[in-house]
């Protein structure tokens, strides 16, 4: 799982490491739902190039590629008001998630600085899943 800032260049690296997060999202999603906030893969969209990757690694059905609709762009608040209090919950208690729970403490810190620049910038982003 992984941070797409639109635009070409929003003056910051946009690099997250997800992989904890994408091997517990139903952990996770969980945790947001008990937690009141909207889960991460909510934020999920891609355009058609993305979508064409994910079928290429094995992911998805390919004759859904014309049948996509425009990629969603979230605003970074909306992002925070998620992933701040994930951050805290494991901050917390990291072991609640088993053996991966620093691992999801770092990958949202890592999250959070990234939608906080967003938001800051006033820029837009979305969640996307590579499956390598």
């Amino acid at each position: 799982m992984y941070i797409v800032v639109e635009g070409d260049d929003p003056g910051f690296d946009t690099f997250v490491n997800g992989r904890a997060l994408a091997r517990n999202e139903d952990a996770v999603e969980r945790m947001a739902r008990r937690l009141g906030v909207r889960p991460l893969i909510d934020f999920f969209s891609a355009d058609q190039n993305s979508m064409a990757l994910l079928v290429e690694e094995g992911a998805g059905d390919a004759a859904l590629l014309d049948k996509l609709p425009p990629p969603q762009w979230y605003a970074g608040l909306e992002g925070l008001a998620s992933v701040g209090p994930l951050l805290q919950a494991m901050q917390a208690e990291p072991q609640q998630l088993g053996t991966d729970g620093l691992l999801l403490c770092e990958e949202l810190e890592e999250f959070h600085t990234v939608l906080q620049k967003t938001a800051d910038r006033g820029l837009r982003w979305h969640l996307a899943v590579s499956w390598r």
